[in-house]
């Protein structure tokens, strides 16, 4: 942990109210609001807004002219007290946005641990990112969205308000989605976005075995490529879950949607 106190740019603007861990450096032009915490040896660089109620954790980076914490982009927004809370060592790059949640949302916008937003990144109000994310160059995600762990997001790819998006899966460049993308599944462009495979060589980078790989394909066939309706398929997905802690993993993603599943 560093010793140091913050170090703030004098043309910076920090709120009375805000809270800054040690190390923390801020730099030329930002704001930092009321009612922000700040964690141990985060930067913030030049030009950035930061709003609150918002908590940071520890290690992350805004490189510049990132927007955070402001009111979410929701017409019922109303004035209520909302939070955003990210966790360590995120990196944000340039222009990004992140918004604050709404009341009839949960309250909350989350973001994990060791994500990576690159320029132009818009997260919206009550979206709830896991941890070891890329987002690509102008990625935008809707209200409500959820991502798992180690989800790839390519440039100008998005995905419609209250989808899920699986642990390990992968949109491509421009992949538009509007409904639940399941686990290790990976997205290619085609008008909207539809499966087209499995991120193999995602899963194959985090050592997944050839074992675990095969039982994914399996699972991923039975839904897509065999050509039987979804209520057949998860019966098959429930015989292959017995043999796989994978399978099971997509056949309780697809049981607990809200929004129909990319078919």
């Amino acid at each position: 942990m560093s010793n140091s106190a913050p170090l703030i740019h004098p043309t910076a603007v920090i709120d009375p109210a805000a809270t800054l861990g040690e190390g923390v450096r801020v730099g030329a032009f930002s704001l930092i609001g009321a009612d922000v915490h700040i964690g141990d040896g985060t930067e913030v660089g030049p030009h950035c807004s930061i709003h609150g109620p918002t908590r940071i954790g520890r290690d992350n980076r805004f490189i510049g002219h990132c927007a955070i914490g402001g009111e979410p982009q929701d017409k019922k927004y109303a004035g209520e007290r909302t939070e955003l809370v990210i966790g360590d060592r995120n990196v944000f790059r340039e222009f990004v946005t992140v918004n604050r949640g709404t009341g009839g949302g949960g309250g909350v916008t989350t973001l994990g641990n060791d994500n990576w937003l690159l320029a132009y990144v818009h997260v919206a109000h009550d979206c709830h990112v896991a941890d070891h994310c890329v987002f690509s160059n102008n990625t935008t995600l809707a209200g409500h969205v959820s991502v798992g762990n180690w989800v790839i997001i390519s440039g100008f790819a998005g995905a419609h308000q209250f989808c899920r998006i699986g642990d390990h899966a992968f949109l491509g460049m421009g992949a538009l989605v509007t409904g639940d993308i399941p686990p290790f599944t990976m997205v290619g462009i085609d008008g909207h976005g539809r499966p087209r495979g499995i991120n193999s060589e995602g899963l194959k980078r985090r050592g997944f075995d050839a074992e675990r790989i095969s039982a994914i394909k399996r699972a991923y066939r039975t839904i897509y490529v065999a050509g039987v309706p979804l209520a057949e398929a998860k019966q098959a997905l429930a015989e292959q879950a017995q043999s796989s802690d994978d399978v099971k993993q997509m056949l309780d993603f697809i049981e607990h949607g809200d929004r129909p599943l990319q078919r």
